[in-house]
């Protein structure tokens, strides 16, 4: 089965340099985030899904509690894994998972090599992006997995900036 490529309503460079990632980190953040946001968001990103066939599951996190998941048909149970390990760097790290990997490519490194972290447990690759609210910090995450993981960083991307509408 073919899955279209998710792209961004914009057409950035191929991969974004680390100092667009934390433009957007900066820019994506909640005044606040109620358990009715975490529905809403996630609902949003399974219509998005749906009309694009894509094959993910989606999960969303608060201090420490799942407010939501789906599994869209084409994912698997890895893809929970990797939603797991990847919500972890999120988490951990108080940036999305892409960017986290990228700072340690920028540094001539990778995540696995210099983290010090369990990549068992630990996965810093694209698709988890920290949940902020405005004069709170990160309080959770917003993951999804199933596509390369620059695709599923754009899909996250994409649905903060409808939501939030950026």
């Amino acid at each position: 089965m073919h899955h279209p490529q998710i792209t961004p309503r914009s057409t950035p460079e191929l991969t974004p340099s680390v100092e667009e990632l934390e433009a957007q980190q900066r820019r994506l953040v909640f005044p606040q985030f109620t358990n009715d946001d975490a529905w809403a968001l996630g609902s949003l990103l399974v219509e998005m899904a749906r009309e694009r066939q894509a094959p993910v599951a989606v999960d969303i996190h608060r201090a420490g509690q799942q407010l939501f998941h789906a599994a869209l048909p084409g994912s698997t149970p890895d893809n929970d894994a990797w939603i797991t390990r990847k919500r972890r760097v999120a988490e951990r790290y108080g940036a999305p998972s892409y960017l986290v990997g990228a700072r340690f490519r920028a540094k001539g490194t990778t995540f696995e090599e210099s983290s010090r972290l369990d990549p068992d447990a630990y996965a810093a690759h694209g698709g988890s992006f920290p949940i902020t609210v405005e004069n709170v910090g990160v309080i959770g995450s917003i993951t999804v997995s199933g596509l390369p993981q620059l695709q599923d960083h754009r899909f996250v991307v994409e649905a903060l900036e409808t939501y939030l509408k950026l």
